[in-house]
């Protein structure tokens, strides 16, 4: 049985689009709630470390590495450091790293 990519991509459109409609359309007041407040704005950092922290310690060669570059990044973030010199940061130390392994 043959499914058109289509129809797929259709139900992924609507999913997507619903998830952010619904609340658009259903809180129209300001959210007046601490908790609710909080867990909105800690949402996407979540999200992002939920996705960061396995491939720190799976995509480098030797977990050593990845933990080096995950202390590393989480002091010079820390020290006041924005997003990209960090990065740049845990990316040299991985570099560096497995250029000579331990």
């Amino acid at each position: 049985m043959k499914h058109s990519v289509w129809i797929y991509i259709l139900i992924m459109i609507l999913t997507t689009n619903i998830i952010r409609v619904i609340p658009i359309t259903l809180v129209r007041k300001q959210i007046k709630n601490h908790f609710i407040q909080s867990f909105l704005y800690y949402v996407p950092y979540v999200t992002l470390a939920v996705m960061t922290f396995p491939a720190i310690f799976e995509t480098t060669s030797s977990p050593i590495a990845g933990i080096a570059a995950l202390v590393l990044g989480i002091i010079s973030a820390w020290a006041g450091l924005g997003l990209f010199p960090v990065s740049v940061i845990c990316c040299l130390v991985v570099f560096i790293l497995e250029l000579f392994p331990l």
